[in-house]
């Protein structure tokens, strides 16, 4: 009985904890452009299945890494979107990234609705941000945080909408360097040792014409039916290599010309290790070698583009060299590439330093359809916008928005914040214009360079873009994950972001080299005027008889021993 009875009090006890699951996928998508220039994205997900929502302390931690887990779970943060960008990304040129970031540094925080002081933790939130990525976010500050009404609506699952728990927030001058790149690095699984991530070698990566690292946290569905969540870590890094800077001039690519690496082996934490290769336009353009008969379609950004797919997972990829090292080479330069149905610029007007007006024109491409957009514009509080010079002209008439947010600024305390819903004429230009003004700062905000001039950040654009293709919305088949971010229920549209150029405005600059010239000047007076007078009102006087000579002493010494007077 004693036997039996501890039988059955084992399991009990020794009965382990079921731990959650977590997966990793890495992939490397590369595209080469018609301008002989080549765009190649990484991405890194990570997906566990644990809940930082409901207060559960989380201590283990396997591939997810501990930082981040730790700052959603002490902060309350539903979504996190970060992005460090250097250069700007010519959509003309290269057509739509798969990720769009804007210069400099990006930062978007969803709150969960138990957070009581939304401004105290979105500051704490930065400075603890800066410190993970060694970045100037802790820069960021109520003069420079939005909250957007409509532009920025959660990408993962949760209906909560109220833009009280969402802050937005630009850094247009941020310098984006190794520094930045080595932390992010080491939120990978596997680092830099050993997968795609040995390709990051940051000598190379920014000598490129585009860099640009993104960190995005979200909760997702675990399955079609959504009865179990996880959290999505979402990882990409996109670097566009120019043609020209190359340094050899010719139209051919290699991933060790790329990266002056090779790839040997997967991450071994990784269950699945993808090379995504675009060869819509292969035979005729270029050709690729090593071949591979895998190929795969998918949907990206309204077009079926079809890729060549090599699995690092297969020891059969790395053939008997075990090293691959693909290889690009053009054969013909023909061809053009399919314009963006959207596109978007913007530029300062004006003379003088005290008037000026900003200009933002949106194209659509589209030969017959029209659609809306939604234009965000966050300015800096020392450029007053006269809203009432708003004007939005689309083919030479006047353009009403249907829908206009506006949040006048306070002067250093809140930016402005403009929001718009505008339609597109098909195959039409739309010009908004608003005026502003300048104002005089105080001597002691001014940058250590003011001469340069002030960044304004990039205006955001969000659109669904009709697509050209009919896409696929089953949710259930294995997909790349390139394809996959943005989450869109209509067939004939695809969500589309678009970021604009930041601007570089002038702001009236007293000449800095006048106070220290005062400086010099009133010091000058100071030490020579009042020390003298000082000097001569303190200085006590006295008569001393001067001593007597040598010759003189030795006189008076004889004239003492012979009884004579001295001298």
């Amino acid at each position: 009985h004693y036997a039996a009875a501890q039988k059955q009090a084992e399991p009990a006890v020794l009965q382990p904890t079921p731990q959650p699951k977590d997966d990793f996928q890495e992939e490397l998508v590369v595209r080469p452009l018609h301008s002989g220039d080549i765009y190649a994205s990484f991405q890194f997900r990570t997906l566990w299945e644990t809940d930082f929502m409901r207060g559960n302390k989380v201590s283990h931690y396997r591939l997810f890494p501990k930082s981040l887990g730790q700052v959603i779970s002490k902060f309350s943060v539903r979504e996190l979107h970060i992005s460090f960008t250097q250069g700007y990304w010519r959509t003309m040129q290269w057509g739509q990234p798969y990720l769009p970031s804007p210069p400099g540094a990006e930062l978007w925080v969803w709150f969960q609705d138990s957070v009581t002081d939304v401004d105290a933790t979105w500051k704490e939130l930065t400075n603890v941000l800066s410190g993970i990525f060694c970045a100037s976010l802790n820069f960021i500050d109520s003069t420079n945080t939005v909250q957007p009404s409509a532009s920025f609506k959660p990408l993962g699952i949760g209906n909560v909408t109220d833009h009280r728990f969402l802050r937005y927030a630009t850094l247009p001058r941020e310098i984006v360097c190794t520094e930045n790149l080595t932390p992010w690095k080491k939120l990978l699984p596997c680092g830099s040792k050993a997968g795609l991530a040995v390709l990051l070698k940051s000598e190379k990566l920014f000598h490129s014409s585009f860099h640009s690292q993104a960190v995005h946290i979200r909760p997702v569905c675990q399955d079609w039916q959504c009865k179990t969540t996880s959290w999505e870590l979402r990882q990409t890094l996109n670097v566009v290599f120019d043609l020209h800077n190359s340094g050899q001039g010719k139209r051919e690519w290699s991933l060790f010309k790329m990266f002056s690496r090779t790839l040997t082996e997967a991450c071994p934490l990784a269950s699945s290790s993808k090379i995504y290769i675009d060869i819509t336009d292969n035979p005729e353009q270029f050709e690729l070698s090593p071949a591979t008969s895998l190929l795969s379609q998918a949907m990206v950004l309204g077009d079926r583009r079809t890729f060549s797919v090599y699995d690092l997972t297969q020891q059969d990829t790395f053939g008997s060299v075990r090293s691959l090292n693909l290889l690009i080479r053009w054969k013909s330069t023909e061809g053009d590439m399919l314009r963006p149905l959207l596109h978007a610029e913007r530029y300062v007007a004006g003379y003088g330093l005290q008037t000026g007006e900003i200009h933002t024109l949106m194209y659509n491409h589209h030969p017959y359809r029209s659609f809306p957009v939604l234009l965000l514009d966050s300015v800096p509080w020392y450029l007053r916008l006269y809203i009432h010079t708003l004007t939005v002209t689309s083919k030479g008439k006047d353009n009403k928005p249907s829908y206009i947010h506006y949040q006048p600024s306070k002067d250093r305390v809140r930016p402005h914040l403009l929001e718009m819903l505008v339609q597109l004429p098909p195959n039409s230009v739309t010009e908004v214009t608003v005026q502003f003004e300048r104002a005089l700062l105080k001597w002691t905000e001014y940058t250590p360079d003011p001469n340069h001039g002030f960044y304004v950040g990039s205006s955001v654009i969000s659109s669904l873009v009709p697509s050209t293709v009919a896409m696929d919305t089953n949710s259930t088949r294995e997909r790349p994950l390139f394809s996959s971010f943005f989450p869109c229920k209509e067939e004939s549209s695809y969500f589309v972001r678009v970021y604009t150029e930041p601007l570089l405005v002038n702001l009236p600059t007293p000449d800095f080299s006048m106070p220290y010239n005062v400086i010099c000047l009133t010091c000058t007076v100071v030490a020579v005027g009042y020390g003298s007078l000082y000097n001569l009102l303190t200085r006590s006087f006295q008569i001393e008889e001067p001593s007597p000579g040598l010759a003189k002493r030795i006189a008076n010494v004889i004239r003492k021993m012979r009884g004579v007077p001295p001298l």
